[in-house]
């Protein structure tokens, strides 16, 4: 049985990071996957994610995501790849909703520049964007874009260069601890390592089952829309958008190739019971509420559909993510329930969970994500 310091589990956006920060301090690594990088199976595929610093959904994300976008000059720099595109992101949203409250709330705790307008004062900086006029628009420069199937395959390729061994087409059937360490079953093979990594998106429910937490794996369409108006084009000055509406939160990215503008719901998605099977096909209901979405806000914008994919949220009941050690396993670290806003944050929850796997602690600020914070806490 071959051994090793440390074997991943799941080389996705987390687990190609992960594996990459465990290899350039020097563990031999092991990574398993059913599927080889940059796939469109899981989670990690759409060709972009959204990355931002102003984080409405909680001020403790922000020191992570800088360090994320450190961590992502640092990949690009390595890689020789264009990987962040600072394009700007406009969030559009009632004074008492989620969005723009929560905006203003990290940039005033953490000194973030952000700009804010009215709805007019929006309409003439944003044309491309339409709004209520009692709502308002918060304005982030430094938004922008990651390319995010290049993202996990240049993570990928900068660990196999740092040596670590990745097997591809291996269906992981358990784990066990052993002897301090941990023994990894796939359907032909068996592993040894000193520490597990288990980074594995909608399959967590299946290989974290022992800590209580109750994953729901949503299905989540992405639609690419025709976009002739110059107005709608990133080259051309148009920023990325965010949406707090009643009906729900949608979002999109202009226009960066002959697909047009990519727009889809944040909020909602049909409940996935077995991730290998999820329906792929196109759902009428769902591009229906999406283009509703772009005739009532986007006006510039075609409803001629050119493109749309489907991925996958893990869901955790608060919607924060999950990155921890096993209560009792200590050697064994992981990273869950991402919640449909964690892509950007990959490249810091891999040097976390290196950090966890093969010191027991790190500095980096994750407190606030533990297994043992009060949400999670009474569910177990």
């Amino acid at each position: 049985m071959a051994n090793y310091d440390a074997i991943v589990l799941g080389v996705g956006g987390v687990g190609s990071a992960a594996a990459w920060h465990l290899a350039r301090r020097g563990a031999r690594v092991l990574a398993l996957d059913r599927f080889s990088p940059g796939h469109d199976q899981g989670s990690s595929h759409g060709q972009t994610r959204l990355i931002r610093q102003a984080y409405y959904e909680h001020p403790d994300y922000v020191p992570l995501v800088l360090r994320a976008f450190e961590l992502w000059r640092e990949l690009e720099q390595l890689s020789g790849k264009t990987l962040y595109h600072q394009i700007g992101l406009v969030q559009v949203g009632p004074e008492d909703g989620e969005v723009v409250p929560g905006v203003r709330a990290s940039a005033r705790e953490h000194g973030l520049s952000i700009e804010e307008y009215s709805a007019s004062e929006s309409r003439r900086r944003f044309p491309a964007f339409e709004l209520p006029d009692s709502f308002r628009a918060v304005y982030e420069a430094r938004a922008g874009y990651l390319l995010v199937e290049d993202c996990v395959r240049a993570h990928a390729e900068q660990a196999i260069a740092q040596g670590v061994e990745l097997r591809v087409g291996e269906t992981v059937r358990s784990w066990r601890a052993e002897g301090g360490g941990v023994v990894v079953e796939t359907e032909g093979e068996s592993f040894r390592a000193g520490r597990l990594v288990i980074t594995v998106g909608a399959w967590a429910g299946q290989l974290l089952g022992e800590l209580g937490v109750p994953f729901e794996v949503r299905r989540k369409p992405l639609y690419w829309f025709e976009a002739s108006d110059p107005l709608l084009r990133a080259d051309q000055g148009c920023p990325a958008f965010l949406y707090d509406l009643q009906q729900g939160c949608f979002y999109g990215v202009p226009r960066i190739d002959e697909l047009g503008i990519k727009v889809a719901q944040h909020t909602g998605g049909r409940v996935v019971l077995d991730p290998l099977a999820v329906d792929r096909d196109l759902d009428v209901e769902d591009e229906r509420a999406v283009a509703q979405f772009v005739r009532a806000f986007l006006p510039r914008a075609s409803n001629h559909r050119t493109a749309h994919a489907v991925c996958m949220y893990t869901m955790t009941p608060d919607c924060h993510f999950v990155v921890d050690r096993l209560p009792a396993h200590a050697q064994v670290v992981f990273a869950a329930g991402l919640s449909g806003h964690g892509f950007k944050f990959t490249s810091v929850l891999g040097e976390a969970l290196a950090d966890l796997a093969l010191d027991g602690e790190t500095r980096l600020p994750i407190g606030f994500l533990s297994l043992d914070r009060p949400a999670l806490r009474q569910l177990r």
